[in-house]
């Protein structure tokens, strides 16, 4: 799996890299990009036999919020299908293993995860990449990983968590710190299985009794903006894991997007001045992944296959961004030097964080010309 697969000649500075789920953590955590949740009673197996994913290379199969309690069994089955299906095709050289996407699903609780747990077998865990815990909190977070370490042992195989963080706890400022750091010591005694750290806007949005318009951005709801940078605070130190943004939840797909003639003005002048673009559905999307960049959120939940060109084109590297991050990584003794374009500083010490993201996500995303490829990329 690549991401852009669907501009194939696009002329990367550097071309993204490949992945799958025995692809190293380190690179992984940040390959995921924008991650498709479905109701898990979808049969998505032509699509992914048909290789049409349209850049789609991270799913999640929802056993909770959409899927109804009713069907949550038929949900199970259609999963453990869906995983013979894939197995199969790749095992009888239909389908090239390249070209399966990551595939994880979202339990509903421990009880539903035991249940599916106890019905998977080696040959679908080959296939599935890890499962997402929704209302992920200091009560219930060590079950899960001591469930899912259990699995990884018993097949010797290797399945991720990725904790969902949208519990009441951490809404109310009161309780928010403690909860988070309780959470943390939890991520921290399972590292190795945790792939991504994921937020849930809706949920949070829902305590307060909000909901933001396609006017404005998750950043612009304070009380949810205000969890959300307690969580980068806490997870994000030391780029001791990667978090992924919120949902996003509105769409319209654009009827074309092609530029004959590029936009004379760089994309954030557009979105971040309110300046028409695509659509504002769209155009809401772009400036919320912009914001992430900025806050330090990487890769997004999606609820439509139109989203996912825009998100991972986003996620790729300017050439100007990649060589100041060779720059700071390749002068470890410290010290500051003047940035490529020398239009800024880099402070080695200071800066070597963020250089280590940029560098993953160069590896994982690509790396662009400059800030007017990001047409480019995400034209059809």
């Amino acid at each position: 799996m690549k991401h852009h697969l669907y501009h194939p000649d696009f002329p990367f500075v550097l071309a993204p890299e490949s992945f799958d789920k025995y692809t190293d953590r380190s690179l992984l955590q940040y390959s995921l990009g924008a991650t498709m949740y479905m109701p898990g009673t979808k049969d998505y197996a032509p699509k992914i036999l048909s290789g049409n994913l349209s850049g789609l290379t991270t799913i999640v199969f929802c056993f909770e919020d959409a899927c109804p309690e009713a069907q949550v069994l038929q949900a199970e089955e259609n999963v453990y299908r869906l995983l013979d299906t894939v197995g199969n095709a790749v095992e009888q050289g239909t389908l090239s293993k390249d070209s399966v996407p990551l595939i994880f699903v979202r339990i509903r609780d421990l009880q539903q995860f035991e249940r599916f747990a106890a019905k998977l077998k080696k040959s679908q865990i080959r296939y599935l990449c890890g499962i997402n815990f929704p209302k992920f909190n200091a009560q219930n977070g060590r079950a899960y990983y001591e469930l899912l370490r259990h699995l990884n042992r018993r097949f010797g195989e290797i399945l991720y968590g990725m904790p969902i963080i949208e519990d009441p706890a951490v809404a109310y400022k009161e309780s928010r710190m403690d909860e988070l750091l309780k959470i943390k010591e939890i991520l921290l005694e399972y590292r190795d299985l945790v792939l991504q750290v994921r937020v849930g806007g809706t949920d949070f949005s829902s305590v307060f009794g909000v909901r933001r318009g396609v006017d404005y951005t998750i950043y612009d709801i304070a009380p949810v903006r205000d969890c959300l940078a307690d969580i980068i605070n806490v997870f994000g130190r030391n780029n001791d894991f990667v978090i992924s943004g919120p949902v996003w939840e509105y769409f319209r797909a654009p009827k074309e997007l092609m530029f004959d003639t590029l936009p004379e003005h760089g994309l954030e002048d557009y979105l971040l001045k309110r300046v028409p673009l695509v659509n504002n559905e769209i155009d809401g999307l772009l400036r919320e992944v912009i914001l992430d960049k900025a806050n330090g959120f990487i890769g997004r939940t999606v609820i439509h296959p139109t989203h996912v060109k825009f998100v991972n084109a986003l996620m790729a590297v300017t050439k100007e961004e990649y060589l100041d991050a060779m720059m700071i990584l390749g002068n470890p003794e410290g010290g500051v030097l003047k940035g490529e374009g020398s239009n800024k500083m880099n402070e080695i010490k200071p800066h070597t964080n963020w250089a280590t993201k940029i560098a993953y996500r160069a590896r994982a995303f690509g790396v662009i010309e400059n800030e007017g490829a990001y047409f480019r990329l995400f034209a059809d």
